[in-house]
């Protein structure tokens, strides 16, 4: 009975997995799919990455700079339109791009007087425009959740570590269960 047992736990430790991530990118194939309303299953996906590139190399082109800073400062200045787009801007240059902001993972004590730390992401080190000296801003993801809280805490409790932000990310995301490829490195 106890090796049927493992192996249902063994079957389960596999099949989860592959049918959750299988079942997201489905999903997405069919979400994208409907979006763009073609026939054809995989199609809208395909456009979708054909069309990203072709937007990226107009946007950047010397000749069609000036519309697309065009378009975006119209973004900027609508008010309910400015904040939304902001924001969204701002995250996803925070994840890709020349100005990431979750590259530098750190090691956080929560107070002085406890052993207890926690791992985030240095995301400003300045925050002379809030007026909080010797402070900086440490993103703490959250396990199992696509959300985190943003601290300020005074600078001698941030420790930076020397490990790959990817998978800093992804053991805090996993809520420690995955392991770290690489060894913590206090600089």
């Amino acid at each position: 009975m106890k090796r049927i047992s493992r192996y249902f736990i063994q079957g389960i430790l596999f099949i989860v997995p592959l049918f959750v991530t299988l079942y997201v990118v489905y999903f997405l194939f069919v979400k994208v799919d409907s979006l763009i309303g073609l026939p054809v299953p995989g199609t809208g996906v395909l456009l979708t990455l054909v069309t990203i590139p072709v937007v990226g190399f107009v946007a950047s082109n010397f000749l069609t700079s000036k519309l697309t800073r065009g378009i975006e400062a119209m973004f900027v200045r609508l008010p309910l339109v400015k904040m939304v787009y902001s924001a969204i801007r701002d995250l996803i240059h925070a994840f890709v791009g020349d100005q990431k902001r979750f590259n530098r993972p750190v090691l956080v004590a929560l107070s002085e007087n406890t052993s207890i730390r926690v791992l985030g992401f240095l995301t400003n080190d300045d925050l002379a425009a809030l007026a909080i000296e010797d402070c900086v801003a440490v993103y703490l993801p959250q396990s199992y959740n696509f959300a985190g809280n943003l601290l300020l805490v005074p600078s001698r409790n941030v420790v930076p570590l020397n490990l790959d932000s990817g998978e800093v990310m992804k053991f805090i995301v996993a809520g420690g269960v995955t392991s770290l490829t690489g060894k913590m490195v206090f600089k």
